[in-house]
């Protein structure tokens, strides 16, 4: 008889002992916006700032209130016009269509693979039908499309490349940093991601002009210069009275929690892959379970992972969630048109044109996720593994995909 699992798959580690000193600092001076400063005293959003870009690898960044804001903030200040087409994956969250929406973009969706990643020729297909000048890329749950290719795509398409990376902080392709690979790269540090301040977001690039825009958009009125990885100030004479105020700061709270989070990162990801390991070596050895393959050119974060068990009909998919749940294991099911929770597909997003997506709703129809928090030991990763293929392997499938 497999035993209980009895943790939380919502349950965070602890907020470290320097960040809550830097946040009873900040509590304590009551100056929690990030530009209420004394003279020449740097705010612990633009420090943040600072050390994200150095962290990245990029001459600029941008802390802001939540990783939808900053895809939403990111599309605009890219030129993004009212009722233009925004290539983007159908598997994906709600806030990717929902920043494409808001932004006045329509999204047009591509298809996925069985690796859980883009199709570029679905992509190279759509981008010349559609005529799309943007592609919003999802790196959702933290697989990366082949980086080179895609590169291809993007110049033979000329499209403006914009990074989703809220579920690859700190990932790589090929040595580059996930983020890096286009026009920006935009962050969360919500709760559940990789640093967590609660809710907030980061939009990191090199071109000075774009960042410029999404300054005065975030909401800095003529208070730019107290940024910390900003362009120069000359930079925004032209556009500082161009750009709308769209309010979304970072507040130096949520700033100061997250700033020592930085170091801690790849030490984290060494201990989110150790923990993805051990779950995915044991549900690759069940036959109705499938596991997405990894390029060996990604260095991946296994923060959470996602398997399919193809074919299986919309009962047994939800007597195989309630069959894990009644052994304390939450599961996430994908393939169900009524959304639950953080979890919908396309059809439930009304919201955006109806789109014929029949290879990718295949996949989704046997896509199953959970996280992988780090309050999980080695050995609680192991007996969830145990208990997703007991359960998985009681289930009859008549055919595979």
């Amino acid at each position: 008889m497999t035993k209980e699992f009895k943790k939380s798959f919502t349950q965070q580690e602890a907020i470290g002992d320097e960040s809550i000193a830097l946040a009873v600092e900040v509590l304590e001076s009551g100056r929690l916006h990030r530009y209420n400063t004394l003279d020449g005293e740097p705010s612990q959003v633009s420090l943040l700032e600072q050390e994200y870009a150095a962290y990245q690898g990029v001459r600029y960044c941008l802390a802001c209130a939540s990783g939808g804001y900053a895809l939403g903030i990111a599309l605009r200040a890219a030129g993004l016009k009212n009722n233009e087409s925004v290539l983007t994956n159908m598997y994906t969250l709600a806030p990717v269509p929902g920043a494409i929406a808001g932004s006045g973009g329509r999204a047009v969706f591509i298809e996925i693979d069985k690796n859980l990643v883009l199709d570029l020729d679905d992509l190279t297909q759509k981008a010349n039908s559609s005529g799309a000048r943007f592609l919003l890329l999802s790196h959702m749950r933290g697989h990366i499309v082949d980086m080179e290719k895609l590169a291809d795509v993007v110049k033979a398409c000329n499209l403006t490349l914009i990074e989703d990376c809220a579920h690859t902080m700190g990932a790589k392709w090929s040595g580059t940093r996930s983020g890096n690979f286009g026009l920006a790269g935009c962050f969360s540090t919500q709760t559940y991601k990789h640093m967590n301040s609660g809710e907030g977001g980061l939009i990191t690039t090199n071109d000075a002009e774009f960042m410029a825009r999404c300054i005065m958009m975030s909401g800095s009125y003529m208070l730019y210069e107290r940024h910390g990885a900003a362009p120069d100030p000359d930079v925004f004479k032209k556009i500082r009275l161009q750009t709308p105020n769209q309010s979304g700061r970072m507040d130096n709270l949520r700033a100061a929690i997250l700033r020592p989070q930085i170091g801690k990162l790849e030490a984290n990801i060494l201990r989110w892959n150790e923990r993805y390991a051990i779950v995915e070596a044991k549900l690759r050895q069940v036959k109705n379970i499938v596991v997405p393959n990894r390029d060996e050119k990604e260095l991946y974060v296994g923060s959470s992972i996602q398997f399919r068990i193809p074919s299986i009909s919309e009962k047994q998919a939800f007597d195989f969630i309630e069959n894990n749940r009644k052994l304390g294991v939450e599961i996430k099911w994908f393939g169900s048109d009524n959304p639950s929770g953080f979890t919908s597909n396309h059809k439930s997003w009304q919201y955006v044109e109806r789109q014929q997506l029949d290879r990718s709703d295949l996949i989704l129809s046997g896509l199953f996720d959970l996280r992988l928090p780090l309050t999980f030991s080695k050995q609680d990763c192991g007996l969830l593994a145990d208990i997703i293929s007991d359960c998985a392997e009681k289930v009859t499938i008549n055919e595979r995909d």
